[in-house]
């Protein structure tokens, strides 16, 4: 049988232990025997991909499981037999009735998906394999076979041509078959507890469906609009998250890709869930004056530290309650979910994460509408504003670029903006180029430039954030951006605007001076067209839709932050 010559077969590594009943390849003698009894020669990989064909199922299951060996981790092979039309013949046996059949050309598929060759991507796409895949997915209730499914969709997923095929197609039975029903959403809801969540049993199949859904909601508007009303999907997926907080696992893929899933569908999400109009809000969001301080510390991310100044927790927000309870796409934007994110930032040490958490805060502080409005006091509140600018010192720069994110749109409350203004510009100071704190970190021009248009929020018309930064050496670091020739135009027109700001301030224009700094030091040349975009103190600038780095994708930017698709495992 094949097993006996698998191992002159150097080549090719093995995937996955493969266990046959001794004789399931008889029917191969006469094709692979050629001389005496016993003597046995190597298939080549036609013969291989014809047995596909073959009319005896013992030969079709171990051909299909022999490919599934052979291209593992071989881009060489998975190429060839792309090349020699093994593709359609692999998806075709995924309807067969046959369980041995069906998985092990599943298994195929999953390794000849995975890596960074697209054109076996289209080739499975292109001969229908997203519908024979979902067919499948409906029709089992094995869990080894629903984990190669879902991965062979999360490898299929990275490839933006697949995405909306997979949301046409895959969406609902991924929902129902996968996430709904082995979640423990539906049993929590119905009053059934167990001593174990029902997620850890299927947690591989669920890490693979979260992590295919967050690549297809990076697609467009509907792929975002078609996952929000999925009957039960978020709800599923808000149950997860929670769960692995009050268990404290909070660094899994499983909870990445659920929590990077919420960040995306929260994109636009002022915009584009049903009957958005009634949120609006066209008062301007910045009128009115400050409250006065309540009582409260902008203490450590922990929560721990010295006291050294009020961080507005003790604030009093009318947030109306809610007659029922909340459900769906609904769950993404009540000012619960900011509890939620909180708990991440606080806990997780996974960058993923972190960044995820800070970037749907992001979104849904983005925009003139009343959840928005809900949300970024709800995150003063529950002590959010110290914990973000604490992470700004974080070693990651998607992070840190996140966690700006996040504050320059927290700070569109008023609130927010004085709180930030004093606290948190020496974070965002310790950020820019030359610093001493940044430690040897290298941020790159899009975090920087990110960073100097959150403190051109933040500062605003404060003049006490202006002291705030000057104290923190920020003028030296920002007439350094502009002087010393290194850095990017946006850089320098980001610069060139907080400085400003602070030179606005007749007040400080004789402490300037006194420093040694002349008027034009505060100077500088903005005419350029090419620079970072700019907003008003009171409006928004949205973020965190999720694209394809950019070495990896020739589409044309369209959001600020994106990310990196995810692959799933061989």
């Amino acid at each position: 049988m094949i097993l006996s010559f698998i191992s002159s077969f150097d080549p090719y590594a093995w995937g996955v232990p493969m266990t046959m009943e001794r004789g399931s390849m008889a029917s191969l003698d006469s094709t692979l025997r050629k001389a005496p009894p016993g003597s046995w020669r190597q298939p080549e990989l036609p013969e291989v991909i014809a047995m596909l064909n073959y009319r005896l199922d013992p030969v079709k299951t171990n051909a299909a499981a022999f490919l599934q060996h052979l291209t593992f981790k071989n881009d060489k092979v998975k190429s060839d037999v792309r090349r020699l039309k093994g593709i359609p013949s692999l998806v075709s046996l995924l309807d067969h009735p046959s369980k041995e059949v069906h998985h092990s050309a599943c298994g195929a598929l999953k390794n000849i998906s995975y890596g960074r060759d697209q054109e076996n991507k289209i080739a499975i796409k292109n001969c229908d394999g997203v519908p024979a895949l979902t067919r499948l997915l409906r029709k089992t209730r094995d869990q080894d076979l629903t984990d190669t499914i879902t991965g062979t969709l999360w490898n299929l997923s990275s490839h933006d041509s697949v995405k909306m095929e997979i949301v046409d197609h895959a969406l609902h039975a991924l929902a129902d078959e996968v996430v709904v029903p082995h979640s423990g959403w539906e049993q929590a809801s119905n009053g059934v507890e167990s001593c174990k969540p029902r997620h850890l049993e299927w947690e591989t199949a669920l890490t693979n469906t979260a992590g295919c859904l967050r690549n297809v909601s990076s697609e467009r508007s509907e792929a975002r609009r078609k996952l929000r009303e999925c009957t039960g999907l978020v709800d599923s997926l808000m149950y997860i998250v929670q769960s692995q907080i009050n268990l404290k696992h909070v660094d899994n893929k499983l909870v990445e890709n659920c929590v990077c899933l919420l960040r995306n569908l929260s994109y636009h999400v002022h915009r584009e869930v049903p009957g958005c109009e009634r949120f609006a809000e066209t008062t301007p969001i910045n009128q009115g004056p400050a409250p006065a301080n309540k009582g409260g510390c902008f203490g450590s991310r922990k929560g721990k530290g010295k006291k050294d100044g009020d961080d507005g927790s003790g604030d009093q927000v009318d947030i109306p309650k809610r007659t029922t309870p909340a459900k769906g796409y609904e769950l993404l934007f009540q000012p619960e979910v900011v509890r939620v994110y909180t708990s991440l930032l606080r806990e997780s040490k996974n960058p993923s994460v972190l960044e995820a958490a800070a970037g749907a805060i992001q979104n849904l502080c983005a925009g003139r509408w009343t959840h928005g409005r809900y949300i970024r006091a709800t995150v003063r509140l529950e002590k959010g504003l110290p914990m973000i600018a604490e992470l700004l010192a974080h070693g990651n720069d998607r992070v840190v670029r996140a966690m700006s994110g996040a504050l320059r749109n927290l700070s569109i409350d008023r609130r927010n903006c004085q709180l930030l203004g004093l606290h948190a510009v020496p974070h965002l100071v310790a950020n820019l180029p030359g610093s001493q704190s940044q430690s040897g970190r290298i941020l790159s021009e899009e975090t920087v430039v990110s960073v100097l248009s959150t403190l051109t929020e933040v500062l605003g018309n404060s003049v006490e954030a202006a002291k705030t930064l000057r104290a923190s050496q920020g003028i030296e670091r920002l007439v350094l951006i502009n002087k010393d020739g290194k850095r990017s135009e946006r850089e320098v027109r980001g610069a060139g605007q907080v400085l400003q700001l602070i030179w606005a301030h007749k007040e400080l224009r004789k402490p300037l001076e006194k420093d040694g700094w002349k008027k034009t030091d505060f100077m500088v040349n903005l005419s350029t067209t090419n620079g970072p975009s700019t907003r008003a103190n009171g409006t928004y600038e949205d973020s965190t839709t999720p694209l394809l780095d950019r070495g990896r994708c020739a589409r044309k930017k369209t959001f600020r932050q994106r990310l990196t698709p995810t692959f799933g495992n061989l």
